[in-house]
């Protein structure tokens, strides 16, 4: 295969070529066009990158997501109701209602109660995910389904929200969303599962997305994934991280953290390969659930779901096992936590003469204190951050909990780059639209793409768009150990990556959000074409 045109390549010592050679899955040539041989050409008017490499991702949430009632863009109660109803009409024998995307702004006074969703639907149970997949707001008859009454008590790292008289509101906060709604709402078949990690690859790779770092694995997505195979190779590579659930006694933690290295062993290879584990140590902003140093403005304290104490021996014995680490931590007590049980983690590694790099990572850091943002680079820690959680068009809430002052350091980008850490952009789909190009217009002028009228948060914090494109491609694989396959377009790699029918890069960033991805080619081979 030959590819003609202009290349933005992501490789820091030729970041521009005029062609490209493929023979099977690997990249021979880039360079000259007058160097360039071969067949199946490609000609481009726009600009070829390479694949992109979404560094934070739930694939079989994200398939899941897309048959359900959609929320996000919706801005009010009544367009949340209006989505709802045109749901059950086109799904009316559906025992349950399920929806995703909802966000905190768009309900009264920011606060979900089942009585809101009684009144839409009231004769099966509701379920409905908050866009950032940490709270299900649930209606009366979801809470009957589940058991839940003012007398439940709220589970380990969990809240059952309550009114002022004790009533169960039918908000379920982290673990009691996890522990009491998901294992109901989110029960599936073995052919679902199917259908959800089929229809979130085929949307990836329409979109232009090559390799997805999936942060919450289990057994359910390797089951998925092995039937898949059973059908031939995959178009899409998946790097994941075993998911770390709090449990009451202890030893019990560490026991998955056993589960997790033997499943790495297992899976060091391959479509699917086993990274590491994911630890979700606090909530929220919109939740009031983040761990922060300060309470939000409203007086609520914030919360960690994994306290020092029990996130550290797990840590530590995960490091031990040679597993790559990835810790959620919104707030900035959540982020200053798991610095410090890190730090104690390299001091253990050193004295033990274990050299081995880990490139332990640290998920979405959206406020951080100034001073813990220079801690990352030193220990080698990866900011992995999502371009698409600053849309400025549901932001609204989020800078309220924090006030003036604290969200006008929200998600600091240039803070991390001017120190050296590695930035790694994903989208945390499904808590996000799984586009890669939507999320690059985001990063390079932190606008939104829906709502050209919203007021961005930090404009002087946007990136160049070439730097965002290799944070996005280059600096997501290399913050998996990927960078030896993928990321960059240059010989020896595989060949992976997307044409566009633009060049935003001469036309401005603006232009990514008109235009198409004409051709993903996945390991030599081309998966889609428009």
């Amino acid at each position: 295969m030959l590819v003609r045109g202009r290349i933005f390549t992501s490789d820091p010592d030729r970041p521009w070529a005029e062609a490209m050679v493929i023979d099977g899955d690997t990249i021979v040539y880039v360079g000259d066009a007058s160097g360039a041989t071969g067949d199946d050409v490609i000609d481009t008017a726009g600009v070829v990158v390479p694949g992109f490499v979404d560094g934070h991702a739930h694939l079989l949430h994200a398939g899941a997501a897309l048959v359900r009632a959609a929320l996000r863009p919706c801005t009010s109660i009544d367009e949340i109701a209006t989505e709802l109803r045109r749901w059950l009409a086109a799904n009316p024998d559906a025992p349950r209602v399920l929806g995703v995307g909802w966000t905190f702004s768009a309900v009264p006074d920011s606060t979900p109660t089942r009585q809101l969703l009684d009144a839409v639907v009231s004769d099966r149970p509701v379920y409905l995910d908050a866009s950032d997949v940490h709270s299900v707001w649930c209606n009366s008859a979801a809470l009957a389904e589940l058991g839940v009454d003012d007398d439940t008590p709220d589970p380990l790292g969990g809240t059952i929200v309550r009114d002022v008289d004790g009533h169960a509101t039918g908000l379920l906060l982290e673990n009691a969303g996890y522990h009491l709604a998901w294992p109901v709402m989110n029960a599936t078949t073995d052919d679902e599962d199917d259908r959800y990690l089929a229809a979130a690859i085929e949307a990836y790779i329409a979109s232009g997305t090559t390799c997805a770092v999936d942060m919450g694995a289990d057994d359910g997505l390797l089951a998925a994934v092995d039937r898949a195979l059973g059908h031939g190779p995959l178009p899409f590579s998946i790097v994941a991280h075993w998911m770390m659930r709090r449990a009451d006694d202890p030893a019990d933690e560490l026991a998955q953290v056993r589960v997790a290295a033997s499943k790495a062993r297992e899976r060091s290879s391959g479509p699917l390969r086993i990274a590491g584990v994911k630890f979700i140590t606090d909530g929220t902003i919109d939740g009031c659930t983040a761990g922060m140093c300060e309470p939000f403005t409203n007086g609520e304290p914030g919360e960690m779901i994994w306290p020092r104490e029990r996130l550290e021996p797990a840590v530590l014995l995960a490091d031990e096992l040679g597993l790559q680490i990835a810790c959620h931590a919104i707030g900035d007590l959540a982020v200053r936590t798991v610095l410090d049980v890190y730090e104690v983690a390299a001091a253990a590694r050193a004295a033990r003469g274990d050299t081995a790099e880990r490139r332990h990572r640290i998920e979405h850091l959206e406020y951080v204190d100034a001073v813990d943002v220079a801690r990352l680079a030193p220990m080698g820690v990866t900011a992995s951050m999502q371009p698409v959680h600053v849309n400025p068009a549901y932001l609204d809430n989020w800078c309220e909990l924090l006030g003036p002052e604290r969200a006008q350091r929200g998600f600091a980008w240039p803070e991390y780059l001017a120190h050296g850490t590695t930035l790694a952009f994903g989208t945390d789909v499904p808590t996000a639209p799984h586009q890669p190009l939507p999320n690059m217009y985001i990063a390079a002028t932190r606008r939104s793409p829906e709502v050209p009228t919203a007021e961005p948060l930090r404009p002087d914090f946007a990136l160049p768009l070439e730097d965002a494109i290799v944070h996005g491609t280059r600096d997501s694989a290399w913050a998996s150990f990927e960078e030896h396959r993928r990321g960059v377009l240059a010989a020896g790699r595989v060949a992976d990556f997307v044409v566009l029918d633009v060049d935003p890069f001469l036309e401005g960033a603006e232009s990514l959000l008109s235009a198409k991805i004409t051709h993903t080619v996945v390991a030599g081979r081309v998966v889609h074409r428009a």
